[in-house]
């Protein structure tokens, strides 16, 4: 998994250092499909559930799952997320960051860090003999901590969140990203492996899916980040799988 993660992470730097304006996001699929292909792996998002990318790009008020488009063009103070997985040998890696198309709105920076923020704390927890919903927990006390340190709110995304990960992208148990002490049950173990996801807005929770059956956009229009590693419990500590270079 840590060598499909690196995969994954090589083709997120290659899609950030290609992201400027009057680049398309299907230009960035292009460049995250050949690197994977070339390494020997095989994207994971292409065609799953028909999905048609091999990264999910979504731009500025798009939460997750955008489809990458040649009329989708990159400008300036754009806020974007990749979203990029990989299966090597039978395995997957699956991460996901974002940045701006050159300098960000102050707002849109905190909002970033805010996330980058409450994935790190929600890394930190994963460790044995933890649950489920201690990484939840914690990935909801860095949001928190988000926003005292910039004295503002931000909307955690409903309905979505981190999963279970390894021979399959998508497996049990579901990672949500804030408290709720009646889920999240499940005891992590040394080896177990978890796709942690926080998503925030600049406004509220809600969201809506746009006729293309993927395209997540905040209700309220306002901007969403996205931030998403694979990690391992090891006797060690928590292990990120999916590092970039």
């Amino acid at each position: 998994m840590a060598a499909a993660g690196a995969i994954v992470g090589t083709a997120l730097v290659a899609c950030r250092d290609a992201a400027k304006p009057g680049v398309s996001t299907a230009e960035l699929d292009e460049i995250a499909e050949t690197i994977i292909r070339e390494a020997g792996a095989v994207p994971s998002f292409k065609g799953y559930h028909g999905f048609p990318g091999s990264i999910c790009s979504s731009v500025n008020e798009v939460v997750v799952h955008g489809i990458p488009a040649k009329s989708v063009v990159l400008a300036p103070g754009d806020l974007v997320s990749v979203d990029c997985g990989a299966i090597l040998d039978g395995w997957h890696g699956d991460s996901a960051w974002s940045f701006g198309v050159g300098p960000l709105s102050k707002a849109d920076e905190e909002l970033n860090e805010a996330t980058r923020m409450s994935l790190e704390a929600g890394i930190a927890a994963m460790i044995a003999e933890a649950t489920v919903n201690d990484v939840s927990k914690a990935i909801e006390a860095g949001t928190r901590a988000a926003e005292k340190r910039f004295g503002r709110s931000f909307g955690i995304v409903e309905g979505y969140g981190g999963h279970g990960i390894g021979r399959e992208m998508h497996m049990d148990p579901f990672v949500a990203n804030e408290d709720n002490p009646g889920r999240g049950k499940e005891l992590l173990a040394i080896g177990s492996t978890l796709a942690i996801e926080p998503m925030l807005t600049l406004g509220g929770p809600d969201t809506s899916i746009l006729d293309d059956d993927w395209t997540v956009v905040t209700d309220d229009g306002t901007r969403a980040s996205h931030w998403e590693h694979t990690v391992a419990v090891t006797e060690d500590g928590p292990r990120i799988l999916t590092l970039r270079p």
